[in-house]
């Protein structure tokens, strides 16, 4: 009959198992709020069946492999199906207590791949994964280190070198941490995450993550106080390690993230609460409590670090699993010799010996877990892919692999189908009093307002095409109106001026009636100037029309600013300002219609004529510049403009100043604006430098294809 001590040690450590085995809804929450949406049952459903798997598996096998009777120090040999019994002892309620505390265990360190590979592995892959963890990975490395713990007398061969990890931060932790590396190793990263687009996947539902991390924490009492297999005076030390460990690991984590990104990540803060715990699961019994703290501390950081670690060698651990139980482990393991009490090492090692025996076994459970586990697991890929298809992973694993939804879900389907379709006529389902219902009503009445914008837009694109089309008619109307009175208007007119001329020459001329001469004057003046508004409106307006054509053709430069000059001096002498041509020597032909270039010379020398007063200056160039493109200029001396006046000179019968003395003078303002419609239907630009007072200088610059090389001159 079992003693009173042990009776209350029994009931201790199945009090513990119970809080281990609350780490599994821990583990259930947190994978599953880390992951998108979408994925979310999927997690959920693993989580319960790696705990099925884990449980039978190591019930069948698990548990004989690791404390059935030593072969060598590799591997137990009995025990198989456990049925209450070990080492050929009678049942006893402590060996069930006993077994049942492992098992959870071992559903803990299996649960672990899940997170790691979620969101892109098969459930059948990952069952396998569970398997080939709980029934081989796990035990046989359990033996080597702990497979004495049941009998009170090393077995494994790491036990008897002395390896130290009270309640498994490399047995559980990092085990199967290094099987979650050989996985995603296998099943690469997930679609999005890296690449040219690729960005970190958000999880959907942080609270429930922190959740998750609760139960976690309060499930670690169990799993590090139900580690003494006793309930005495180490476990209030080892409860309080345990507590303190796990807020320094947060702590360390909040401080880097925020000062690393201004604020404080709320993920990697979880992280680094629960690498704190598995830091200190290895040493918490044999460290003093500020030991403890600097541990969890450096657990966080370690998480940390490796985290970012993995992003840059873009290695996807959709929730960190590796950083966290890894490599948290692996610090947490050579904590007990670096910082442990040396009096408790076993066989008398010193701390530099017991470091050695501590890298021995982080080694050999790296060499064994994630070889064996990474070869498995890649032979299997090759028969039976482990990864779901790009469409599945796409939809969600959700709806691929067990055809679940949820009225989210739903709604997000409902949404992407509308983008896809590209048409949002129709409100999307509203599931009543949920969130998800809620969020439909948000997006439906953001689809009223849509759709209402879409018919106010569709109504004015009517009236501006309306608009559009009767602007279109009254101006084809006006060009065929003006083309029509053309020969109309400018035969009359030319017949008077050509009277006019005749009469003031042969007429009067030997009357000298100087009466009659300036009639006949008057009249000459009046029809040349209304012959030539004409004419530029008729230009203008075949322009607008997109039916003034250009007659092209090799041009002699020299020769077309000689004649604008003939043209000009006259009128410039008149006007009583000093008119100066400059051609620069040896100037190339220019590609360009002869009447076009004239009329813009032309127009720019008649409007400086205008508006110079009398004694002032002009000056007509033509040069190449230093980009090799032919320029014209005109420079004057005359009142000149502001640079607000500038726009309003350029537009057709805008006249700037008409109410001022200092622009008074006769004209229509096409002058500017269709010498600008004539140099762009060329290619060339118009530049306008003015300042009141001071004159005017305006360039064309032809471009450079117009200006012809001397090979193209010889050819042509």
């Amino acid at each position: 009959m079992e003693s009173v001590a042990q009776s209350i040690d029994t009931v201790w450590v199945l009090i513990c198992t119970v809080l281990v085995l609350l780490m599994q809804a821990g583990f259930a929450c947190l994978e599953s709020g880390l992951v998108r949406a979408k994925n979310s049952i999927n997690v959920a459903v693993k989580n319960v069946m790696d705990f099925c798997v884990a449980g039978v598996g190591f019930w069948l096998v698990g548990f004989g492999l690791m404390f059935g009777v030593s072969a060598g120090g590799l591997l137990g040999s009995s025990d198989f199906a456990f049925d209450g019994a070990a080492g050929g002892n009678q049942a006893t309620a402590w060996v069930m207590a006993f077994f049942f505390f492992q098992l959870a265990f071992c559903s803990t360190s299996t649960t672990i791949v899940s997170g790691a590979v979620a969101e892109r592995m098969s459930f059948r892959g990952y069952a396998i994964t569970a398997a080939v963890l709980s029934m081989l990975i796990y035990p046989v490395f359990g033996h080597w280190a702990w497979g004495g713990v049941l009998t009170g007398e090393a077995a494994g061969w790491l036990e008897h070198r002395g390896f130290i990890d009270f309640a498994g931060s490399t047995v559980v932790h990092s085990v199967g941490g290094w099987i979650a590396l050989a996985a995603i190793l296998v099943l690469g990263p997930r679609i999005g995450r890296f690449g040219p687009d690729g960005k970190r996947i958000e999880p959907h539902d942080m609270p429930m993550a922190t959740l998750g991390m609760f139960l976690l924490w309060i499930g670690w009492f169990g799993f590090n106080g139900g580690s003494t297999l006793a309930l005495n005076a180490t476990v209030p030390f080892v409860l309080v390690h345990t507590m303190l460990a796990a807020a320094a690991g947060g702590l360390a984590v909040v401080g880097i993230s925020w000062i690393r990104n201004g604020l404080p990540d709320v993920q990697l803060t979880l992280n680094g609460i629960l690498a704190g715990l598995v830091a200190i699961t290895a040493n918490c019994h044999i460290v003093s409590t500020s030991n403890a703290v600097l541990i969890g501390a450096g657990g966080g950081i370690v998480c940390f670090v490796t985290s970012d670690l993995l992003a840059r060698l873009k290695i996807d651990d959709a929730v960190d699993a590796v950083p966290v139980h890894l490599a948290a482990g692996i610090w947490g393991t050579l904590a007990v010799a670096l910082l442990g009490d040396v009096s408790l090492f076993p066989n008398g090692h010193t701390r530099l010996e017991q470091l050695g025996v501590q890298a021995l076994g982080i080694g050999a459970a790296g060499v064994f877990a994630f070889g064996i586990s990474f070869v498995v697991l890649h032979l299997i890929d090759r028969v039976l892919p482990l990864r779901v298809s790009a469409d599945a992973e796409r939809i969600g694993l959700n709806i691929a692999e067990h055809g679940a939804s949820s009225a989210l879900l739903d709604v997000l389907g409902a949404m992407e189908a509308q983008a896809a379709r590209g048409d949002f006529s129709k409100p999307v389902h509203v599931e009543p009093f949920t969130e998800a219902g809620e969020m439909a009503t948000r997006y439906n009445l953001v689809l009223d307002k849509f759709n209402s914008e879409v018919r106010k837009r569709e109504q004015t694109a009517n009236e501006l095409r309306d608009a559009r089309d009767v602007a279109e008619l009254a101006n084809a109307s006006k060009s065929q109106f003006l083309a029509n009175m053309s020969h109309e208007l400018r035969t009359p007119l030319n017949a008077i001026i050509g009277f006019s001329e005749v009469m003031n020459g042969e007429l009067f001329g030997p009357l000298e009636n100087e009466r009659y001469k300036d009639y006949v004057g008057d009249i000459h003046k009046s029809s040349s100037h209304l012959l030539s508004l004409i004419n530029d409106i008729l230009d203008l307006s075949k322009i607008e029309a997109d039916r003034y054509e250009l007659y092209e053709e090799e041009l002699d430069v020299p020769d077309a600013v000689a004649s604008c000059e003939r043209m000009m001096r006259h009128r410039a002498e008149e006007a009583g300002v000093n008119l100066t041509v400059t051609v620069e020597d040896g100037l190339p032909l220019l590609m360009a219609d002869k009447r076009a270039l004239r009329q813009i010379m032309l127009n720019l020398v008649s409007n400086a004529v205008k508006f110079t007063p009398k004694g002032g200056s002009i000056q007509l160039a033509a040069f190449l510049e230093p980009d090799r493109r032919m320029a014209f200029r005109v420079t004057d001396t005359g009142v000149g403009m502001s640079k607000k006046d500038i726009p309003i000179a350029l537009e057709p019968f805008r006249q700037i100043g008409k109410d001022s003395s200092i622009y008074s003078t006769e004209g229509t303002g096409l002058g500017l604006p269709l010498t600008r419609a004539l140099a762009r239907m060329h290619g060339a630009t118009l530049v306008i430098e003015s300042e009141p007072g001071e004159g005017t200088t305006i360039t064309v610059r032809m471009p450079h294809d117009r200006v012809l090389a001397p090979m193209q001159r010889i050819a042509s």
